[in-house]
């Protein structure tokens, strides 16, 4: 297990006022620094790293797009524009993420699976609220005809990435930025409808234990890309129905109470292997909807399952990756949820460590051949857009949200 991961050899509560002035490690002195110091240097490192995607990612390719998805493609940049607006403020920001989505929009039109990470669900929904930001009232209304517009198959899967789920959350993601009511509540329920159903299914067709279950490319996946974590986080944005609130919390008992010793959460139905603590796999994911639930049901027994999987995120979730997917961008996500909902200061600390090593040591790692790149170096969820996305939310951990996992 330990080549996947760095050993975190940081303190877990604040080194402030306790470092000697000649301390030589430069991670130990730039996490003693007052907070507002570390905010602009990473705010200037964002900033940076945002200009180097655009130039990669746009500039470089001619201002065209040969992958529209949000998850590898340019779509995640125009996502990290308009991230960089929210926190700067900057309108040449907007601008040019609208120019990208309408360029993605023409180099997608209408393929792909309808979801917001995989396909053109993610391109309307996001065109949509930037065109709103801009005050083009035509131009969202166009992209929200075209979202309204899409036939979802009737063999679509399940998960975030390329099923319902993934439509689900685009759905709830418009009707945040838009208002609610932007996408109906009969429209949502009709596929909420089909999650239980499918869910309930597979698990009575199984005869398992845990009252819903999903299966994608094969497998019964749990984590938040492909399986129970991510449909149980789409559905927690609903309004639901008794019986279907204890399916939801059930099946997060049955991963709680399943899970490896070590407090890891598996792969898939069945597996052993206790490896990957990813977003996408393990923990991170599952800690992320865990903390959703116990904000949604207020219920102690899932705020201690988040914590509890919080301490399997600090110990080995300094992956040797940068990304948000699959690195320790992604993996810092878990302590700002965590500090979103308990206020505690600890878990702003964490988010400050994890971001404070990238800053501090992802550059030297990736030249060096000892940290990963990215299959896609530059993308939003593999690559370096990735990392900015999340040194723009620490600058404001209050609003801080994994992208297109948290509203």
């Amino acid at each position: 297990m330990a080549e996947r991961y760095y050993p975190n050899e940081m303190p877990d509560l604040t080194v402030q006022e306790l470092v000697p002035e000649n301390a030589k490690d430069s991670l130990v002195k730039l996490l003693s620094l007052p907070y507002d110091t570390i905010g602009q240097r990473l705010k200037q490192d964002a900033i940076n790293l945002k200009d180097e995607v655009v130039r990669e990612t746009w500039g470089a390719k001619g201002r065209r797009v040969y992958d529209y998805r949000l998850y590898t493609g340019t779509l995640g940049t125009a996502y990290l524009l308009f991230k960089s607006y929210q926190v700067t403020r900057n309108n040449d920001d907007l601008a040019l993420c609208s120019e990208i989505i309408q360029a993605c929009d023409a180099a997608c039109d209408g393929s792909g699976p309808p979801t917001f990470i995989g396909g053109h669900a993610g391109i309307y929904a996001l065109g949509a609220v930037a065109a709103k930001n801009i005050g083009d009232d035509q131009l969202c209304q166009q992209y929200l005809t075209k979202f309204k517009e899409i036939k979802l198959p009737i063999d679509l899967g399940d998960d975030l990435f390329y099923g319902r789920a993934g439509y689900l959350w685009a759905c709830s993601f418009l009707n945040k930025h838009l208002g609610k009511g932007t996408i109906s509540i009969s429209q949502m329920r009709a596929i909420v409808n089909e999650l239980i159903k499918s869910g309930r299914k597979l698990s009575k067709l199984e005869n398992l234990k845990s009252p819903l279950m999903y299966e994608s490319r094969g497998k019964r996946y749990w984590g938040a890309a492909h399986g129970l974590a991510g449909v149980v986080n789409a559905l927690l944005d609903m309004e639901l129905k008794e019986d279907e609130i204890e399916d939801v919390k059930g099946t997060l008992r049955y991963m709680i109470k399943n899970r490896f010793s070590s407090g890891n959460y598996r792969i898939s139905e069945g597996d052993e292997s206790d490896v990957l603590v990813h977003w996408c796999h393990g923990a991170p994911g599952v800690a992320l909807t865990l903390a959703k639930a116990a904000k949604v049901f207020g219920d102690e027994e899932f705020l201690k399952a988040a914590r509890e999987a919080e301490e399997v995120v600090w110990k080995r979730g300094l992956l040797k990756r940068i990304g948000i997917c699959h690195g320790i961008s992604g993996n810092a996500y878990v302590f700002l949820s965590l500090y979103r909902l308990t206020g505690k200061e600890e878990y702003l600390y964490k988010s400050k460590a994890f971001a404070c090593f990238l800053h501090d040591r992802a550059h030297t790692f990736i030249t060096e051949g000892i940290m990963h790149k990215g299959d896609h170096p530059f993308s939003l969820f593999e690559g370096i857009a990735g990392m900015a996305h999340l040194f723009l939310d620490i600058l404001e951990p209050s609003e801080s949200r994994f992208p297109a996992y948290e509203l």
